[in-house]
């Protein structure tokens, strides 16, 4: 049987600072078989993100290089892994124009001609004021790939639980024939569904073994919800109510983004086409919408006749970074009966989904399945037609290695 664990440590792009908003990263990996210097831009990180106000802040930012299940600094020295300077000041900046709320957009590509890269694996970038490290703003984890594996999967819906059911169940072939692996320890994979860390699983040891490959095949722990296609909607107009929205208006200072009410899945799929959580900045009659796009109120609702007193309700996507916190949560009204959250988002469009979280693991009896900490079939319901994007990430540590080198990166749909 292989060995599986659920990955607990949060990853991707997070802000801790109520201030800033909408941090953006243009992709999640590089490759170190192109250049690590900023002078490919498709293998740049271009990151940005909103402090909300005109006043002018010192941000800086470092790079740290990660062990493989991101909890915490790989056992090596920033000269090993880093050419150039250690850290580098965010120099490039511009003020909203013309928007009711003011703030001020900072953007920066890394690497570049000061920082460049040498080492596979993860790393994590580290955004801080006043040159305070103690005064961390919003981090950025992304990974740098050296292709030495030859990696093969696919998604199905015949699991080994149910038929054409609620789940979808992923199986990985990965060829090791140009690496050396001189015990199946060494090999580690980490496998995402969208983009989320929330439900990502590892496995150390294979199914099976043989001659030169390493199979993940009929694990339950490999057996994912389909759940649903991410719900949407389109708020680039300050005076129209685009894809998703009710209506648009001017209340309290503030662009006030009235969502349809949403509506708990009726047992049936029904495709549409999505961007499996991601979201895109966006403004009419604008030439940059970085910075003339306007931050506007959105309000969701959901009826529910009453609470669901055994876990949270929460809008899970990229505009709330994967993540579950307070600010994604969801309150009950009793008195309009149903869920409510607002948050001030940017003019663009956004796709969304409902994730509840039980205050304990749920296990179906029938298949024994525990869900992974969310679950969509509360309100989105969970299908095994759904199209999501699976991730599976290849990682070595060879004996006597220090560090944890990521050698495949692909994507399963």
């Amino acid at each position: 049987m292989a060995l599986t664990f659920s990955l607990n440590a949060q990853t991707h792009t997070r802000v801790f600072d109520e201030h800033i908003r909408t941090l953006r990263v243009a992709r999640t990996f590089l490759t170190l078989n192109a250049p690590l210097d900023g002078s490919d831009p498709e293998n740049t990180l271009y990151i940005s993100f909103d402090e909300m106000s005109h006043d002018v802040h010192f941000y800086t930012y470092t790079v740290h290089h990660m062990k493989a299940d991101w909890t915490d600094e790989s056992n090596i020295l920033s000269g090993e892994y880093l050419r150039g300077f250690t850290t580098q000041d965010i120099t490039d900046y511009e003020h909203s124009i013309n928007t009711n709320r003011e703030y001020t957009h900072y953007r920066f590509a890394f690497p570049n001609s000061d920082m460049t890269l040498t080492l596979s694996g993860n790393y994590r970038i580290t955004i801080y004021e006043d040159g305070d490290r103690d005064k961390q703003v919003a981090q950025v984890d992304f990974c740098v790939v050296e292709p030495m594996v030859k990696l093969d999967g696919g998604v199905r819906s015949n699991t080994d639980i149910e038929f054409n059911g609620r789940y979808q169940q992923l199986d990985i072939d990965v060829n090791t024939t140009n690496i050396n692996v001189k015990d199946p320890n060494e090999i580690r994979v980490m496998v995402t569904q969208n983009n989320r860390m929330d439900n990502a699983v590892w496995l150390t040891h294979p199914t099976y073994l043989s001659q030169n490959h390493m199979k993940y095949q009929q694990l339950r722990d490999l057996i994912f919800e389909g759940g649903n296609e991410y719900r949407h909607f389109d708020a680039f107009s300050r005076f129209y109510a685009g894809t998703g929205i009710d209506r648009v208006f001017y209340e309290m200072g503030d662009y006030q983004v009235i969502l349809f009410q949403d509506e708990i899945a009726k047992g049936e799929y029904v495709h549409h086409f999505d961007a499996n959580g991601a979201y895109l900045v966006n403004a009419e009659h604008t030439i940059d919408s970085d910075v003339e796009a306007e931050y506007m109120w959105v309000h969701w609702t959901i009826p529910v006749e009453r609470p669901w007193l055994d876990g949270s309700l929460y809008v899970g996507g990229e505009l709330f970074g994967n993540e579950m916190s307070l600010r994604n949560r969801m309150q009950y009204d009793p008195e309009v009966k149903c869920y409510w959250l607002t948050a001030l988002v940017k003019q663009g469009g956004y796709d969304y989904q409902y994730w509840f979280v039980p205050k304990t693991p749920i296990t179906n009896d029938k298949s024994q399945i525990t869900n992974k900490i969310t679950t969509t079939q509360r309100v989105d319901g969970s299908y095994w037609q759904t199209e999501n994007e699976y991730a599976v990430y290849v990682y070595w540590h060879p004996f006597g290695s220090r560090y944890d080198r990521l050698i495949g990166v692909t994507f399963i749909h």
